[in-house]
């Protein structure tokens, strides 16, 4: 599998402190069907847990899944 980031994530992401690790744990719960929300034609919406706070108070991701 293939994961990319575009620029402007990748910026976020580093500003947020939100490690590859955590991005690559979004998309492996997707894998095993733990998906926070689907809305269809492989977009869904995946949790990324802020640093100490959990998934409820993290960041929503959208992410295009195929």
């Amino acid at each position: 599998m293939q994961i990319f980031k575009n620029r402007w994530f990748t910026k976020f992401a580093k500003d947020e402190d939100i490690s590859d690790e955590k991005l690559c744990k979004a998309v492996k719960d997707a894998e095993n069907g733990l998906i926070d929300a689907d809305y269809g034609g492989g977009v869904i919406k995946q949790r990324i847990a802020r640093p100490h706070e959990g998934k409820s108070g993290g960041y929503r991701s959208i992410i295009f899944y195929c």
